[in-house]
């Protein structure tokens, strides 16, 4: 740069004070110092300035307490991701069945599935960042690593194999092409993601709203699927609330770490945002899916308990090998589209496994 050859006096005037800072740890207030002034500088030879004048306004860190705060958050992080492993494995076993994962959203596993890979980079970077909280963060980021790599990814390969049940079945060339194109999506998303946050980080917090509509893909499919109880519970609301404690330390508690300026109004429309989502999806388990569409906005549906014309006529269930009468009431037996009679009851639970017929293995119409 031009002018740094010249020969210059700096001087400062400034005014040091002791402050206290509104953060109570320990027995007594912790005492900080501020300084404020001004820096000038000018030739030895001349009175021309080397650089114009610079005002100082600084605040003196507590490294201890600072480093105190960072480890308690990454404690935090550590704790909220044991209960969403927790919340995954109950999940997984709730739609263990051909039929239970296909009713489950690949696009809202997927959507967090990335928001934890981004917490893995975050914090695997602040560790690095800071030396002497490696350890902290590393735990951190290893728990978020176990979850999207590990819990979330075998996942989205179960969803996917359940929703093309014929080539699951073609053998391992053809398990491999499914497997390469599902881990070059998720990825080629991933790092997609990352240049589009560099862009717009100023609009941060749009893009944490778009994070955390993660409910919104689900809602939309139990609707176009007609599907009631993809999801269990204890998953929607574990999940739910283990996913706001990030943003809410971050943008909610004023003396994070991260000195990140409250916003209590943002915090609390984020989390109504979020608590509209799993209350419609409770809604959904048990209103069924459509229970916010009117009526005359939805296609007509097949009943299963349509009556055929032949009357006081037995016929075997193939699925508990004992007679259906049809002459019973119409809410006892169960009759699919290729005219196949059921009990009710044994065709609802061979529903809930897979939705074919059983006798002549056609796709059957959800109820």
């Amino acid at each position: 740069m031009l002018g740094l050859d010249k020969d210059c006096k700096i001087q400062m005037a400034a005014h040091l004070s002791q402050v206290t800072s509104d953060f109570k740890g320990g027995e007594s207030d912790h005492q900080a110092f501020q300084m404020q002034g001004i820096l000038e500088s000018a030739t030895i030879e001349s009175d021309d300035l080397c650089f114009s004048s610079i005002a100082i306004n600084a605040t003196s860190i507590n490294i201890e307490l600072y480093y105190n705060k960072a480890v308690n958050y990454t404690l935090m992080v550590t704790f909220i991701s044991f209960l969403q492993v927790l919340c995954l494995i109950r999940q997984m076993d709730h739609s263990n069945t051909q039929s239970g994962a296909a009713k489950v959203s690949l696009l809202m596993i997927g959507q967090q599935a990335i928001m934890d890979a981004y917490l893995c980079l975050a914090h695997l970077t602040a560790g690095i960042l800071v030396e002497s909280l490696f350890n902290a963060f590393a735990t951190a980021a290893f728990f978020k690593f176990v979850i999207f790599s590990i819990f979330e990814m075998r996942y989205l390969l179960a969803i996917w194999k359940a929703r093309r049940p014929l080539n699951s079945g073609e053998g391992w060339e053809a398990m491999r092409r499914e497997l390469s194109v599902l881990y070059s999506r998720f990825y080629g998303v991933l790092l997609g993601g990352i240049f589009l946050m560099y862009e717009f980080h100023s609009m941060v917090r749009y893009i944490i709203l778009l994070f955390y509509s993660f409910w919104i893909p689900q809602i939309v499919t139990n609707v176009v699927r007609d599907t009631r109880k993809p999801l269990h519970v204890h998953y929607i609301l574990g999940i739910t609330v283990t996913r706001m404690a990030i943003p809410l330390y971050t943008f909610g508690c004023p003396k994070n770490f991260m000195r990140v300026e409250a916003d209590i109004s943002w915090c609390i429309f984020l989390t109504a945002f979020l608590m509209l989502q799993a209350i419609i999806l409770l809604l959904q388990n048990y209103f069924g899916a459509c229970w916010f569409i009117p009526r005359q906005l939805l296609p007509d549906k097949y009943s299963y308990f349509r009556r055929l014309s032949r009357e006081n006529v037995s016929m075997d269930c193939v699925i508990c090998m004992t007679a259906v009468d049809l002459g019973q009431r119409a809410s006892e037996c169960m009759v699919t589209p290729c005219d196949h009679i059921f009990h009710a009851g044994c065709l609802q639970r061979w529903m809930d496994i897979k939705m074919e017929c059983p006798t002549c293995r056609r796709t059957l119409p959800p109820m």
